[in-house]
């Protein structure tokens, strides 16, 4: 079947590249494709890092509004006495 790769296609893909390559690069190869597939990733996701950096609202914008005590007056306390 064109286009399958199995397990053995596998293994031996990882043979030649420790061939070519190394011990010593094949983990700093993996973690700068892991880094790349990762960036990738967040930059289609549309995200564009929103989560990271939130600004803080000052807490006059975000408390709930106050209802003013009303004022004392002469005449509602005489209102009252009587």
């Amino acid at each position: 079947m064109p286009g399958f790769i199995g397990l053995p296609e596998i293994i031996l893909l990882g043979l030649v590249a420790l061939i070519l390559f190394g011990p010593k690069r094949l983990p700093e190869m993996g973690r700068g494709l892991g880094k790349g597939m990762r960036e990738f990733k967040e930059s289609i996701g549309g995200d564009h890092g929103l989560n990271e950096t939130k600004l803080d609202m000052p807490t006059e914008l975000t408390a709930a509004p106050t209802v003013p005590e009303p004022i004392a007056t002469a005449a509602a306390d005489r209102r009252n006495a009587a």
